[in-house]
């Protein structure tokens, strides 16, 4: 199986594709496999490589705190032990913190970055948010928690629609089948990371080229966190999905996809 030893750990990954690498970061409680519905159309243009972040899938777990630096230097190292010297870097949620991170500690390795639905530093919101998650996850059942999460980052029109509302409760369903699903402590330790993500003193440094897109009904993470990180980035360009939330990347899946290879092709 992939694994490289990286940064005290080791970190497990999957590729498909071949072409200029592109190194996909997802966020919390999600291992690299959940970008397949993308990467099935960006791989005909890159090297997708998709990690599973400490903490999660097949990845190491060691106990917490974790940190968005430490878990951008994960990445790093992962480049190195890759022979990669520069990539497209494309992260979602907590990967998008990650992704932040990588930016600015090894700018030498981002050629461009996506910025998903992100965030430079928690308010109270967030913060009540990303500790939430730490109590629904002792309390609940996998099924139930999974349900949690869709309530937080899909937007109404989603609900509403009778296919995307099967793949719902698919998602339940699969999560209740999972025979090894997340610990706690590690998604506490991911919930670590997000809480005390703060780079705000730092974006105007951002060098490459840069786009941040979210969602105008996102409850997780609301836009005007997307919005305050593009005017601090030079140069950076913002997209904002009109009644999709969170998780528009799903919802806005056939735009999103073909809009991430055009933006990173340049066109």
């Amino acid at each position: 199986m992939p694994y490289v030893a990286t940064n005290g750990i080791q970190l497990y990954y999957e590729e498909a594709g071949d072409g200029p690498p592109l190194i996909c970061i997802m966020g919390i409680t999600g291992p690299g496999s959940v970008w397949a519905n993308h990467v099935e159309l960006w791989k005909r243009h890159f090297r997708c490589i998709m990690a599973d972040n400490r903490g999660v899938g097949k990845s190491d777990m060691p106990s917490g705190p974790y940190t968005s630096a430490m878990m951008a230097d994960d990445y790093a190292g992962l480049m190195d032990a890759m022979s990669i010297e520069r990539a497209r870097v494309i992260g979602c949620s907590m990967g998008s913190a990650i992704a932040q991170q990588l930016m600015l500690r090894h700018p030498q390795r981002v050629e461009s970055a996506v910025l998903m639905c992100p965030w430079a530093r928690c308010d109270r919101y967030a913060r009540d948010v990303f500790e939430h998650l730490r109590v629904a996850k002792a309390k609940l059942t996998a099924a139930e928690f999974v349900r949690y999460l869709q309530l937080l980052i899909f937007a109404k029109p989603y609900w509403d629609n009778d296919a995307s509302y099967e793949t719902l409760m698919d998602g339940r369903r699969l999560a209740a089948e999972e025979p090894a699903p997340q610990p706690l402590h590690a998604l506490e330790a991911q919930a670590d990371a997000c809480v005390t993500h703060d780079v705000w003193g730092d974006l105007q440094r951002v060098a490459c080229r840069t786009l941040v897109i979210g969602g105008k009904s996102d409850i997780f993470t609301p836009p005007w966190m997307a919005q305050e990180i593009a005017a601090r980035i030079p140069g950076c360009e913002l997209h904002l999905y009109e009644a999709a939330g969170h998780a528009f990347h799903w919802e806005c899946i056939d735009d999103f996809n073909p809009r991430i290879v055009r933006w990173f092709l340049g066109a």
